[in-house]
């Protein structure tokens, strides 16, 4: 018998308000409630609910023969939980049957494997732990954001313990090679590597409903009869798909919930293909050899790099101010800075800033809040003004450590130099705080110049 991996991934990012300079050092509340809040009520509505109700009847029905997987990232289940708790209970249910895996990934979806191996360790265990605490069972799957990948994250991956790891089957690093194998890193051949699908799994995310294309309408007939098409030593098929696939990319008119409900019949009763989970395949598959990845990949557009999250000078300007303040968030204990810097965090903050829209552009408009990559930049520059002034006056709170008292004993300051000392620092808090962010709102604006 030969395998069917399904996957989905969950994820919605907390997207900024408009905020304006002016804002910087006043506000710090940064978010768009209302259509955050909308949003995700309308995804769960016209996707997760219907779809999780499909995928619960299908596993009823096949018992054991039916499997999936997810990954959710944390921003969405932060989300879920407070506007939808429905879908976490039903997601629950899933888990419930024994018949689902949930992997694990950045909390918040984030592209730190790319900049800072402690934050990016730090986000994976508490995404990790997060899905432990909710559905019962800690991940050994990993999947990164966006599927990226490559030698040296995937020997981090490794290292966290994790023995599975999903990532893209793109052409330019197979050459030759299928992607209907099972992989392992380059590094550590202990990590094993699922790859893609990408033209089986692009007809169901992108052109399933496409009436200009040849293959339209798909059925489940034409697409097992595809599957029977590879080659008979190929051991798994790797589809992964949004989940926002079923039902919101592909509205429920265009037929996708009968597509999905007739999946399992057709695939059992025309093809010797059954569906397993990555935990599953890591027990049943041995590598058939190393998968050589230098430079990160991802699934992200036809170049599948990482050029739709970094690469202009807007999206490298924001990413590298962002991580610079790494260290000192290290040492904030504020929880709600804590949580900000998660937020910030999201990929799409990024990837709304992409300016290449010959290969991708309507997929980069889709859930964009913003009129232009430079709307996009400014604003989240702003944010992240104010977020670092607030990130530097939390540290400047923070009782001086404790220094051993020396033989000598100094002499006690006077009440009137005690009281200069106080006036200079509040003055301190507040000029140089402003000062900086004014710079750096300054900088963006040049390189929005420039890049016009």
């Amino acid at each position: 018998m030969r395998s069917i991996c399904l996957y989905f991934q969950v994820h919605q990012p907390f997207r900024l308000r408009t905020y304006r300079f002016f804002n910087i050092g006043q506000d710090h509340h940064y978010y768009d409630d209302y259509q955050n809040r909308h949003i995700i009520k309308r995804v769960a509505e016209k996707s997760y609910l219907p779809a999780n109700n499909l995928m619960l009847d299908l596993i009823r029905e096949y018992g054991s023969a039916f499997k999936v997987s997810y990954s959710i990232s944390g921003t969405a289940l932060d989300q879920l939980q407070l506007h939808v708790p429905e879908v976490i209970r039903s997601f629950r249910a899933l888990a419930d049957t024994g018949q689902v895996e949930f992997i694990a990934e950045t909390f918040a979806h984030s592209l730190a494997s790319l900049s800072n191996k402690d934050e990016f360790v730090r986000q994976v265990e508490l995404h990790a732990s997060r899905i432990e605490e909710l559905f019962g069972k800690r991940p050994t799957t990993f999947r990164n954001t966006e599927l990226i990948y490559s030698d040296t994250i995937g020997e981090m991956v490794a290292e966290m313990g994790f023995h599975t790891m999903l990532t893209e089957g793109a052409k330019h690093i197979l050459g030759w090679k299928s992607p209907n194998y099972m992989y392992c890193n380059n590094i550590n051949p202990k990590l094993k590597v699922l790859l893609r699908n990408f033209r089986l799994s692009d007809d169901l995310t992108f052109r399933f409903s496409n009436q200009d294309w040849s293959e339209w309408p798909l059925t489940t007939e034409k697409f097992v009869k595809w599957l029977n098409t590879v080659e008979k030593n190929e051991e798994v098929v790797n589809l992964f798909l949004d989940y926002e696939t079923i039902g919101e990319h592909q509205w429920k008119e265009t037929g996708i919930f009968e597509f999905f409900r007739h999946l399992p019949e057709t695939v059992y009763s025309k093809s010797n293909f059954t569906f397993n989970t990555p935990e599953q395949l890591y027990h049943e598959l041995q590598p058939v050899s190393a998968i050589s990845v230098p430079h990160p990949i991802s699934w992200a557009d036809e170049e599948r790099d990482l050029t739709a999250w970094l690469g202009n000078e807007l999206q490298d300007e924001a990413f590298g101010k962002l991580y610079s303040y790494e260290f000192k968030v290290r040492n904030c204990k504020d929880p709600e800075i804590l949580k900000d810097w998660l937020y910030l965090q999201t990929s799409n903050h990024f990837y709304y800033m992409c300016t290449k829209w010959f290969s991708a552009g309507e997929v980069h408009k889709y859930f964009n809040p913003y009129g232009s990559p430079y709307e996009a930049f400014i604003n989240y520059m702003n944010v992240l003004s104010d977020f670092m002034i607030r990130v530097d006056e939390a540290l400047r709170t923070l009782p001086p450590p404790k220094i051993e008292q020396s033989a000598k004993v100094k002499a006690k300051p006077t009440k009137e130099k005690e009281k200069e000392k106080e006036k200079a620092k509040a003055k301190s808090k507040v000029k140089p705080a402003k000062t900086k962010a004014l710079k750096i709102v300054d900088k963006a604006e040049k390189v929005v110049r420039k890049r016009k």
